[in-house]
């Protein structure tokens, strides 16, 4: 028998009705009803209402007790009267008269309140996390955040996957951000880093020989956070598979996704496999290669339309090398004009643009744009748009990548303004064809666009006959609701067209073989066709559990400038411990 309680807070049943038990918790909440005292009691579990009479010896001491104070309670489990039953708590139906009770915990006065629904500074609920985590709404995140990823080891498990893992110290990598950097004691001079992802390790574990592997692993980054993003570290649900194209990796995933996204919440999914869009229809139709498509709105080329024409704002820039993109508005014709001068508004203070011209198709085409068009090219417009009467349209101009940019924006605005987000569900889609390089606008140097470890789609007759930005590679990333979920890719196994990726971005085969020795080397002695993806678990559960930022779904989170206010970190460390490192600051203040 256990020493503190007879039974969990969320336990009291039939069964128990004239029983003695013994419960141990939380203060949660205090009622004084004159002469009935009731107290919430809080664990893990559930809450339970415990009640004693004013007339009791130890009632002086119970009515004393702080919030939050640890306690146990020892009593008999009576019914409630009718009137008194609360079915929003398991054990709603009882409520245990105390006949004794001991203080195990003593609370002082709270920074915070744990009972109710008060909002505070994220800079108070991150300096006292374990009361934030006390909170029901939390405490339900955290346990969710649990469940989900034991549901998926099973998942994983049920279907052959082995879960290994994989080193936490050990070399830098460029892998899109910075590293954090451990110091070496034995080696002076020399560091370790904090791995960005387990990448090149669950490369080598295919190239191993072993076939299915996974890991709910811990990844490093130096990055600036953000409400999606967590500075410092994160989990990822990590996966590699050998002997797979993209479209096993896409099969294998999709039952698993759903599935825990199905269990875990009540929002709709779509029947059937995933959406696949190329990264260039992507870009095109929804200005983002992370589309949100529980929006009905496709943005249209229209560069032809403006051509040429009378419309010398727009037909100037074509000129030079600008696109134009048209934004449909559905049903917008009966909008105010404040609709549409709060829209170009929008456009030019918050995003830095010349505006948002628009056309307006009532019973005509209405506004400045349309007059300054032939009717023949306004059908162009209508028609390439998919637009129906009663509906508008805005547009943006400008080179490709911030045309389209700015018309992905305003895609979200007229869908946020007009409330054409569809409500409770989740959309999914794959987004493949990513291009393997880009052109670095400071230094016109080429760079790696996503993982200088994929393999360039069509292999080495791409890398030799096409202009590498025309170069398109086997990544992927799933993305749900506008947010990525995943990003991975079919790896590189072959070493000559390994050579040859890092060729085009300047890397001569020493530097490869200096950065990535163990991984180069080791594709010379049998390496298989091999693919995987990585899911943001945080992300993931995020999302399903219907919050906006990624730390209402971490334990113990670090702030917006990635500090540590529980456990005061960053912090300095003794001059001594320096010297052992081989370290000297040099630190410059402002």
């Amino acid at each position: 028998m256990n020493n503190y309680r007879t039974h969990l807070c969320n336990q009291l049943s039939d069964n128990d009705k004239g029983c003695i038990v013994r419960l141990c918790g939380w203060v949660h909440r205090k009622r004084d009803h004159g002469n009935l005292l009731f107290i919430d009691l809080r664990d893990n579990y559930g809450v339970a209402q415990c009640v004693i009479e004013s007339n009791s010896d130890i009632f002086p001491k119970i009515e004393s007790l702080s919030p939050e104070s640890v306690i146990s309670v020892e009593g008999k489990v009576v019914e409630r009267s009718e009137e008194t039953i609360n079915d929003s708590i398991e054990t709603g139906r009882f409520e245990v008269s105390i006949t004794s009770f001991q203080v195990l915990s003593k609370s002082n006065e709270l920074p915070i309140q744990v009972f109710g629904s008060h909002e505070y500074p994220e800079d108070s609920r991150l300096k006292y996390r374990y009361l934030d985590l006390r909170r029901e709404r939390m405490h339900k995140n955290i346990i969710l955040r649990s469940e989900i990823i034991s549901s998926i080891r099973r998942s994983m498990e049920e279907i052959g996957f082995r879960e290994f893992q994989t080193p936490i110290l050990t070399a830098s990598s460029p892998e899109g951000a910075r590293d954090f950097l451990v110091p070496s004691r034995i080696h002076p001079g020399k560091f370790y880093a904090l791995p960005q992802a387990p990448q090149i390790f669950k490369q080598l574990i295919m190239i191993s020989g072993f076939d299915k592997y996974f890991q709910i692993a811990p990844c490093f980054r130096d990055e600036d956070p953000r409400a999606d993003r967590s500075p410092g570290e994160f989990y990822q649900l990590d996966i590699e598979m050998s002997f797979v194209t993209q479209e096993n990796i896409f099969s294998t995933m999709e039952p698993i996704v759903s599935k825990v996204f199905s269990e875990y919440s009540a929002f709709k999914i779509s029947v059937g496999s995933f959406p696949i869009i190329p990264f260039s229809e992507a870009m095109l139709k929804y200005g983002s290669d992370k589309p949100d498509l529980r929006i009905p709105i496709e943005i249209a080329d229209v560069t032809d339309a403006f051509k040429g024409s009378d419309f010398k704002i727009f037909a100037k820039q074509i000129e030079s090398g600008a696109v134009v993109r048209a934004i449909p508005a559905p049903n917008a014709a009966s909008q105010p004009r404040s609709f549409f001068d709060k829209m170009n508004e929008w456009a030019r203070k918050e995003e830095g643009a010349a505006g948002l011209g628009y056309i307006i198709f009532s019973d005509e085409a209405i506004g400045p744009i349309a007059k300054n068009l032939s009717e023949e090219r306004v059908n162009d417009i209508f028609n390439k748009a998919k637009l129906k009467k009663g509906d508008a349209v805005f547009f943006s101009c400008s080179k490709e990548k911030s045309s389209a940019h700015l018309a992905g924006l305003a895609r979200l605005k007229i869908a946020e303004i007009l409330n054409l987000v569809q409500k409770n569900t989740f959309e999914f889609c794959w987004i493949v064809d990513f291009p393997m390089y880009e052109l670095d606008e400071k230094t016109k140097k080429m760079d790696f666009g996503h993982n200088p470890f994929s393999m360039p789609k069509g292999g080495f007759e791409s890398l030799k006959n096409l202009n590498p930005l025309d170069i398109v590679s086997l990544q992927y990333d799933l993305v749900c609701n506008g947010a990525e979920l995943a990003s991975g890719a079919i790896r590189n196994h072959d070493p000559e067209i390994m050579k040859e990726v890092f060729k085009v971005c300047g890397y001569e085969i020493h530097e490869v073989e200096k950065r990535f020795g163990g991984l180069y080397n080791a594709l010379h002695y049998g390496a298989p066709p091999h693919g995987g993806i990585a899911f943001g678990l945080e992300r993931m559960i995020m999302l399903i559990a219907n919050e906006p930022n990624l730390r209402e779904v971490m334990l113990f989170p670090m702030n917006q400038r990635a500090e540590d206010l529980m456990m005061s970190a960053p912090a300095e460390v003794d001059v001594s411990h320096l010297k052992e490192l081989s370290i000297k600051t040099d630190i410059k203040s402002d």
